[in-house]
């Protein structure tokens, strides 16, 4: 993780303050045509491009890309990638401490917190495996 990186999630989780779910507008209006690097628990967990026309990116970090597009189900922000295309996982998302923090809704009993910040570095996908 790099220290820009560090530095933002902990800034982000130093604002205690709630905040309201996002709109689908908000939301958009925020996140297209930015790639945003999302953490846990203080350490990075993966990043997603946000694309015009609702399509986005997603990876762990690990080299591996998925694409797929987001839709709002009331105040939930949901998205289908291709790799799960009848799994949609939903989102609350609200801007706090200058960035965006995520809570996963498809597990009520879920209290993890993802937050966000676009760092303005590039997320790297390296393709399909090929060969042996």
């Amino acid at each position: 993780m790099t220290l820009r990186i560090a530095l933002i999630l902990c800034a982000a989780m130093a604002a205690p303050v709630a905040a309201e779910p996002m709109s689908a507008a908000e939301f958009e209006a925020y996140v297209t045509g930015k790639t945003l690097f999302y953490g846990r628990d203080g350490r990075s967990y993966g990043a997603e491009i946000y694309r015009e026309n609702r399509r986005v990116t997603w990876s762990f970090l690990d080299g591996e890309c998925k694409d797929g597009y987001w839709y709002n189900e009331g105040r939930n922000i949901c998205f289908v990638y291709e790799d799960r295309p009848g799994d949609p996982q939903c989102w609350s998302f609200e801007q706090q401490g200058g960035g965006l923090v995520a809570t996963f809704e498809n597990d009520p009993a879920s209290t993890e917190l993802y937050e966000a910040q676009d760092v303005g570095e590039e997320m790297v996908c390296l393709g399909p495996k090929i060969g042996v």
